[in-house]
């Protein structure tokens, strides 16, 4: 279905859109970058260059100028004509997408693949706008593509099998570690890392340890390689936040996934971290740091509440087929870079001993938030086994 003759093509020169299309150029396809906004095309065309350029200094590359004559740019749609796949990586808004599909479906052949970069939106319903619905899939990067492995390949309901088969392939093809995941809100890695953001959170608004005492905890104590308030400030609250309340309102306000008032409030502030200069952190010239308190009790029980609710995801996630064991496995230590998989965590912890951390939490709160999943209730079963 694809080959290396294939042209694709790509829908936004953000950070993403660009991303996709340095992996897709550098494996040997001719890529045609669109964007509407003249002025974002032409920086991605400068940042693109940059970028391939030191890549070759640097010994990591040895056809720059060969690679960077694959690209075209475009701002008219109709550039895409002859694109075998097109992947989409503009806002993560659904009426959005859904009228750039339809747009799309008038302009290419009747053999294109169209795909979403969503990191949490609806595939079905993306896919559900257009008139072959069946060409729809999700694949969902990582930031920044050409450094992240892991891609969520995500079948909506209406995708067609040989569709799921090819986009796996290509993947791989493109040096990617591709997983398949039911079309569930949050896939793998959004959903399952909710917790890292959210708990910490949670921990915080209790008064338990202040934000740098948090990220240290869950980076020296925990084996993680950045705590959650610096990950939440690098993603930037405009992201991190949206997908938190998108997940919420797609599991029908579940509250294991509620959003917090405290980040909701750095978004409305501006303050939505490195980008803007302030988040949890100030990152202002001359500011200093925040000093953690290295109390390595509190920190392991800060460390415990967090992982322990995240077992709980990965537990839950297997347990409702949402992906197979190893695939949710290599989600987290792909597409996060956790320590190790969650699921082996929860067999090095023991399932008894989680279960007991989660049923303390619930009897301590009386919130549903804290209701373990049914596979860690059954009487202490190995999660390895299904590995």
């Amino acid at each position: 279905m694809f080959d290396k003759n294939t042209i694709i093509g790509i829908v936004g020169s953000g950070a993403m859109g660009s991303g996709i299309a340095q992996v897709a150029a550098t494996t040997g396809h001719n890529v045609v970058l669109f964007d509407n906004n003249a002025t974002a095309l032409n920086k991605a065309k400068t940042s693109l260059a940059t970028t391939l350029k030191k890549l070759e200094e640097k010994g990591k590359l040895k056809n720059a100028d060969e690679i960077l004559q694959r690209f075209s740019f475009a701002t008219d749609i109709n550039a895409f004509a002859d694109c075998g796949l097109i992947i989409e990586a503009i806002v993560e808004n659904l009426d959005v997408k859904k009228a750039v599909f339809k747009q799309l479906e008038t302009v290419v052949k009747d053999d294109c693949v169209l795909a979403t970069n969503t990191s949490s939106l609806s595939v079905t319903s993306i896919a559900a706008a257009c008139t072959k619905p069946e060409r729809v899939i999700g694949l969902h990067f990582f930031n920044p593509p050409p450094l992240m492995a892991l891609v969520e390949v995500i079948p909506a309901v209406q995708t067609n099998d040989a569709i799921v088969a090819a986009s796996k392939t290509r993947m791989e093809q493109w040096s990617k570690v591709p997983i398949i995941v039911k079309d569930t809100p949050g896939f793998i890695v959004n959903r399952v890392a909710r917790p890292f953001y959210g708990e910490a959170i949670r921990i915080l608004e209790e008064g338990i340890a202040d934000i740098a005492t948090i990220d240290w905890a869950m980076t020296e104590l925990g084996g993680f390689r950045i705590g959650p308030f610096a990950l939440m400030d690098y993603i930037g609250h405009d992201v991190n936040y949206v997908v938190t309340e998108t997940v919420f309102q797609s599991f029908f306000y579940d509250p294991r996934y509620k959003p917090s008032f405290l980040q909701k409030r750095l978004l409305e502030a501006g303050w939505l971290g490195r980008k803007s200069g302030q988040g949890f952190y100030n990152y202002g010239e001359g500011i200093q740091t925040p000093v953690p308190v290295k109390d390595t009790v509190l920190g392991n029980k800060i460390v415990q509440r967090i992982v322990v609710m995240l077992i709980n995801e990965a537990a839950d996630a297997l347990h409702l087929g949402i992906a197979s064991a190893q695939d949710i496995e290599l989600a987290m230590t792909k597409g996060v870079n956790y320590p190790k998989g969650l699921l082996q965590w929860a067999d090095d912890w023991g399932a008894d001993k989680c279960l007991a951390i989660l049923d303390n939490l619930y009897k301590e709160y009386h919130d549903d938030r804290y209701r373990a999943s049914v596979l860690l209730r059954k009487n202490g079963i190995l999660l390895r086994k299904f590995l």
